[in-house]
Protein backbone atom coordinates (compact mmCIF):
# COMPACT_ATOMS: atom_id res chain seq x y z
CA UNK A 1 0.00 0.00 0.00
CA UNK A 2 2.83 2.36 0.88
CA UNK A 3 4.54 1.61 -2.42
CA UNK A 4 1.28 2.31 -4.26
CA UNK A 5 0.83 5.67 -2.50
CA UNK A 6 4.45 6.59 -3.17
CA UNK A 7 4.01 5.77 -6.86
CA UNK A 8 0.78 7.74 -7.05
CA UNK A 9 2.42 10.74 -5.38
CA UNK A 10 5.35 10.57 -7.79
CA UNK A 11 2.98 10.48 -10.78
CA UNK A 12 1.05 13.51 -9.50
CA UNK A 13 4.26 15.46 -8.96
CA UNK A 14 5.55 14.50 -12.39
CA UNK A 15 2.28 15.57 -13.99
CA UNK A 16 2.45 18.91 -12.12
CA UNK A 17 5.99 19.52 -13.35
CA UNK A 18 4.98 18.76 -16.94
CA UNK A 19 2.09 21.21 -16.73
CA UNK A 20 4.41 23.86 -15.36
CA UNK A 21 6.96 23.28 -18.10
CA UNK A 22 4.53 23.38 -21.02
CA UNK A 23 1.12 25.01 -21.35
CA UNK A 24 -1.01 26.83 -23.90
CA UNK A 25 -1.66 30.54 -23.59
CA UNK A 26 -5.06 32.13 -24.17
CA UNK A 27 -5.80 35.59 -25.52
CA UNK A 28 -6.82 37.96 -22.76
CA UNK A 29 -6.71 41.53 -24.04
CA UNK A 30 -6.33 43.71 -27.14
CA UNK A 31 -4.86 47.19 -27.53
CA UNK A 32 -6.06 48.79 -30.76
CA UNK A 33 -3.51 51.31 -32.02
CA UNK A 34 -4.72 54.56 -33.62
CA UNK A 35 -4.78 55.55 -37.30
CA UNK A 36 -5.06 53.36 -40.38
CA UNK A 37 -2.49 52.29 -42.96
CA UNK A 38 -3.78 55.03 -45.25
CA UNK A 39 -2.66 57.77 -42.85
CA UNK A 40 0.69 59.52 -43.12
CA UNK A 41 3.20 58.34 -40.52
CA UNK A 42 0.93 55.51 -39.40
CA UNK A 43 3.69 53.03 -38.50
CA UNK A 44 3.89 49.32 -39.22
CA UNK A 45 5.83 47.43 -36.54
CA UNK A 46 5.27 47.52 -32.82
CA UNK A 47 8.08 48.77 -30.59
CA UNK A 48 6.59 47.42 -27.39
CA UNK A 49 4.09 47.63 -24.55
CA UNK A 50 4.70 48.56 -20.93
CA UNK A 51 2.42 48.89 -17.90
CA UNK A 52 2.48 51.59 -15.23
CA UNK A 53 1.10 49.99 -12.03
CA UNK A 54 0.78 53.37 -10.30
CA UNK A 55 -1.72 54.88 -12.74
CA UNK A 56 -2.78 51.44 -14.07
CA UNK A 57 -2.23 52.31 -17.72
CA UNK A 58 -0.62 50.59 -20.70
CA UNK A 59 1.76 52.46 -23.02
CA UNK A 60 2.32 51.14 -26.55
CA UNK A 61 4.18 52.57 -29.52
CA UNK A 62 5.30 51.94 -33.07
CA UNK A 63 8.97 51.94 -34.00
CA UNK A 64 10.58 53.50 -37.05
CA UNK A 65 9.90 57.24 -36.88
CA UNK A 66 9.46 60.05 -34.36
CA UNK A 67 6.02 60.76 -35.84
CA UNK A 68 4.68 57.22 -35.59
CA UNK A 69 1.80 56.73 -33.15
CA UNK A 70 1.96 56.07 -29.44
CA UNK A 71 -1.12 55.22 -27.40
CA UNK A 72 -2.18 55.02 -23.76
CA UNK A 73 -4.79 52.51 -22.59
CA UNK A 74 -6.66 51.72 -19.39
CA UNK A 75 -6.07 48.39 -17.66
CA UNK A 76 -9.16 47.14 -19.51
CA UNK A 77 -7.67 48.06 -22.89
CA UNK A 78 -9.63 51.27 -23.64
CA UNK A 79 -7.55 53.89 -25.43
CA UNK A 80 -7.58 57.27 -23.66
CA UNK A 81 -5.01 59.13 -25.78
CA UNK A 82 -5.97 60.82 -29.04
CA UNK A 83 -4.72 60.21 -32.57
CA UNK A 84 -2.14 63.00 -32.37
CA UNK A 85 0.06 61.33 -29.74
CA UNK A 86 3.36 60.17 -31.22
CA UNK A 87 6.37 58.22 -29.96
CA UNK A 88 8.40 61.49 -30.25
CA UNK A 89 11.50 59.42 -31.02
CA UNK A 90 12.40 56.36 -33.08
CA UNK A 91 12.24 53.94 -30.15
CA UNK A 92 12.68 50.18 -29.89
CA UNK A 93 12.09 48.87 -26.35
CA UNK A 94 9.83 50.56 -23.79
CA UNK A 95 9.57 49.74 -20.08
CA UNK A 96 8.46 51.00 -16.67
CA UNK A 97 11.04 51.57 -13.94
CA UNK A 98 9.43 51.17 -10.49
CA UNK A 99 12.41 52.83 -8.76
CA UNK A 100 11.97 56.12 -10.62
CA UNK A 101 8.31 55.61 -11.56
CA UNK A 102 9.11 56.58 -15.14
CA UNK A 103 8.36 55.21 -18.60
CA UNK A 104 11.69 54.66 -20.35
CA UNK A 105 12.72 53.54 -23.82
CA UNK A 106 15.80 52.82 -25.88
CA UNK A 107 16.13 54.25 -29.34
CA UNK A 108 17.29 53.01 -32.71
CA UNK A 109 21.05 52.67 -33.20
CA UNK A 110 22.91 55.41 -31.27
CA UNK A 111 19.90 57.50 -30.24
CA UNK A 112 20.36 56.32 -26.66
CA UNK A 113 17.90 55.98 -23.79
CA UNK A 114 15.11 58.38 -22.87
CA UNK A 115 12.14 58.78 -20.55
CA UNK A 116 8.70 60.29 -20.97
CA UNK A 117 7.26 63.11 -18.89
CA UNK A 118 3.57 62.50 -18.26
CA UNK A 119 0.79 65.05 -17.85
CA UNK A 120 -1.83 64.87 -15.09
CA UNK A 121 -3.83 62.31 -17.11
CA UNK A 122 -0.83 60.04 -17.54
CA UNK A 123 -0.34 60.97 -21.21
CA UNK A 124 3.26 61.48 -22.44
CA UNK A 125 3.85 65.22 -22.91
CA UNK A 126 7.52 65.25 -23.89
CA UNK A 127 10.75 63.27 -23.72
CA UNK A 128 14.04 63.68 -21.90
CA UNK A 129 17.27 61.95 -22.91
CA UNK A 130 19.14 60.01 -20.24
CA UNK A 131 22.13 59.56 -22.53
CA UNK A 132 22.92 59.15 -26.22
CA UNK A 133 25.29 56.92 -28.20
CA UNK A 134 25.33 53.15 -28.63
CA UNK A 135 24.23 51.82 -25.25
CA UNK A 136 22.96 48.54 -26.69
CA UNK A 137 24.37 45.65 -28.78
CA UNK A 138 23.03 46.66 -32.21
CA UNK A 139 20.93 49.21 -34.07
CA UNK A 140 17.66 47.23 -33.79
CA UNK A 141 18.13 46.02 -30.19
CA UNK A 142 14.92 46.07 -28.13
CA UNK A 143 15.39 46.70 -24.41
CA UNK A 144 13.50 44.84 -21.66
CA UNK A 145 13.83 45.85 -18.03
CA UNK A 146 14.53 43.47 -15.15
CA UNK A 147 13.32 45.43 -12.13
CA UNK A 148 14.73 42.85 -9.70
CA UNK A 149 18.26 42.91 -11.07
CA UNK A 150 17.87 46.52 -12.27
CA UNK A 151 19.37 45.67 -15.65
CA UNK A 152 18.13 46.48 -19.13
CA UNK A 153 18.35 43.27 -21.15
CA UNK A 154 19.03 42.90 -24.88
CA UNK A 155 19.17 39.87 -27.16
CA UNK A 156 22.43 39.73 -29.11
CA UNK A 157 22.93 36.64 -31.24
CA UNK A 158 22.54 33.77 -28.75
CA UNK A 159 23.29 35.90 -25.72
CA UNK A 160 21.21 38.04 -23.41
CA UNK A 161 23.29 41.07 -22.51
CA UNK A 162 22.58 42.94 -19.31
CA UNK A 163 23.26 46.66 -19.15
CA UNK A 164 23.57 48.52 -15.87
CA UNK A 165 22.41 52.12 -15.84
CA UNK A 166 25.12 54.32 -14.37
CA UNK A 167 23.19 57.40 -13.24
CA UNK A 168 22.46 59.55 -16.32
CA UNK A 169 25.87 59.30 -17.97
CA UNK A 170 25.99 55.96 -19.79
CA UNK A 171 24.94 52.32 -19.64
CA UNK A 172 27.56 49.76 -18.69
CA UNK A 173 27.55 46.18 -20.02
CA UNK A 174 27.51 44.24 -16.76
CA UNK A 175 26.94 40.60 -17.73
CA UNK A 176 25.86 38.22 -20.49
CA UNK A 177 24.03 34.90 -20.54
CA UNK A 178 24.35 32.29 -23.28
CA UNK A 179 20.99 30.84 -24.36
CA UNK A 180 20.98 27.16 -25.31
CA UNK A 181 18.16 27.29 -27.86
CA UNK A 182 15.42 24.76 -27.07
CA UNK A 183 17.67 22.69 -24.82
CA UNK A 184 17.13 21.67 -21.20
CA UNK A 185 19.99 21.37 -18.74
CA UNK A 186 19.80 17.57 -18.89
CA UNK A 187 20.55 17.75 -22.64
CA UNK A 188 23.62 19.91 -22.23
CA UNK A 189 25.01 22.32 -24.78
CA UNK A 190 24.25 21.91 -28.46
CA UNK A 191 26.89 21.25 -31.07
CA UNK A 192 28.60 24.28 -32.61
CA UNK A 193 26.99 26.81 -30.27
CA UNK A 194 28.25 30.32 -31.01
CA UNK A 195 27.47 33.30 -28.82
CA UNK A 196 27.51 35.73 -31.75
CA UNK A 197 25.13 33.68 -33.91
CA UNK A 198 21.39 33.51 -33.22
CA UNK A 199 18.85 30.90 -34.28
CA UNK A 200 16.84 31.41 -37.47
CA UNK A 201 13.70 29.93 -35.89
CA UNK A 202 13.51 32.69 -33.26
CA UNK A 203 12.67 36.39 -33.20
CA UNK A 204 16.17 37.86 -33.38
CA UNK A 205 15.63 41.33 -31.88
CA UNK A 206 13.61 40.73 -28.72
CA UNK A 207 14.04 39.15 -25.33
CA UNK A 208 11.49 39.62 -22.53
CA UNK A 209 11.88 39.49 -18.75
CA UNK A 210 9.19 37.26 -17.24
CA UNK A 211 9.82 37.95 -13.52
CA UNK A 212 9.57 34.18 -12.94
CA UNK A 213 12.43 33.00 -10.74
CA UNK A 214 14.49 30.38 -12.56
CA UNK A 215 12.82 31.19 -15.90
CA UNK A 216 13.61 34.87 -16.24
CA UNK A 217 14.28 35.32 -19.96
CA UNK A 218 11.71 34.77 -22.70
CA UNK A 219 12.16 34.47 -26.46
CA UNK A 220 9.68 33.96 -29.28
CA UNK A 221 10.15 30.85 -31.42
CA UNK A 222 7.99 32.00 -34.32
CA UNK A 223 8.73 28.83 -36.33
CA UNK A 224 6.81 26.74 -33.77
CA UNK A 225 4.44 29.46 -32.52
CA UNK A 226 5.66 29.33 -28.94
CA UNK A 227 7.36 31.39 -26.26
CA UNK A 228 10.25 29.78 -24.41
CA UNK A 229 11.48 30.77 -20.95
CA UNK A 230 15.12 30.33 -19.96
CA UNK A 231 17.03 30.34 -16.69
CA UNK A 232 19.08 33.48 -16.05
CA UNK A 233 21.87 31.54 -14.33
CA UNK A 234 22.32 28.67 -16.80
CA UNK A 235 20.67 29.77 -20.05
CA UNK A 236 18.77 26.48 -20.36
CA UNK A 237 15.10 26.06 -21.32
CA UNK A 238 12.66 25.90 -18.39
CA UNK A 239 9.15 26.42 -19.79
CA UNK A 240 7.40 26.29 -23.16
CA UNK A 241 4.30 28.42 -23.70
CA UNK A 242 2.29 27.40 -26.75
CA UNK A 243 0.45 30.09 -28.68
CA UNK A 244 -2.96 29.75 -30.36
CA UNK A 245 -2.95 29.27 -34.13
CA UNK A 246 -4.40 32.77 -34.56
CA UNK A 247 -1.57 34.49 -32.65
CA UNK A 248 0.55 36.83 -34.83
CA UNK A 249 4.25 35.92 -34.73
CA UNK A 250 7.07 37.85 -36.38
CA UNK A 251 10.80 37.16 -36.85
CA UNK A 252 11.72 40.60 -35.49
CA UNK A 253 10.23 43.26 -33.16
CA UNK A 254 6.46 43.06 -32.33
CA UNK A 255 6.95 41.09 -29.08
CA UNK A 256 6.72 42.27 -25.45
CA UNK A 257 5.79 41.35 -21.89
CA UNK A 258 4.30 43.38 -19.06
CA UNK A 259 1.74 43.06 -16.26
CA UNK A 260 1.93 39.27 -16.46
CA UNK A 261 0.82 39.30 -20.11
CA UNK A 262 2.71 38.23 -23.25
CA UNK A 263 2.12 40.68 -26.10
CA UNK A 264 2.30 40.08 -29.86
CA UNK A 265 1.62 42.76 -32.44
CA UNK A 266 -0.85 42.06 -35.25
CA UNK A 267 0.59 44.16 -38.08
CA UNK A 268 -2.37 43.74 -40.43
CA UNK A 269 -4.98 44.82 -37.87
CA UNK A 270 -2.71 47.25 -36.01
CA UNK A 271 -3.34 45.88 -32.55
CA UNK A 272 -1.39 44.37 -29.70
CA UNK A 273 -2.81 41.04 -28.58
CA UNK A 274 -2.20 39.97 -25.00
CA UNK A 275 -1.90 36.31 -23.95
CA UNK A 276 -1.77 34.69 -20.54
Amino acid sequence: MKKYLALLTALVLFSTVLRAQSRTLKQLLELQMPKTQADDYCGTRGAGVCYNPVNQKYYAAFCGNTKFPMAVFTAAGKRISDDTLTAMEDIRGIWYDPATKKILANGYNNIGWLYYTLDNRGIPANINYKFSDMNQPSAQSVGAYDAGLRYVCFLDGSQVKLYENFENLFANLKDSVQLHWGRKKSQGRGENEQAQVGNVDYNYTNVIVSNIKGAEFGVLKFADRQIELYDYKTGYLQQTLKLPASAPVEPALNFAFCNGIYWLFDIENRKWKGYK
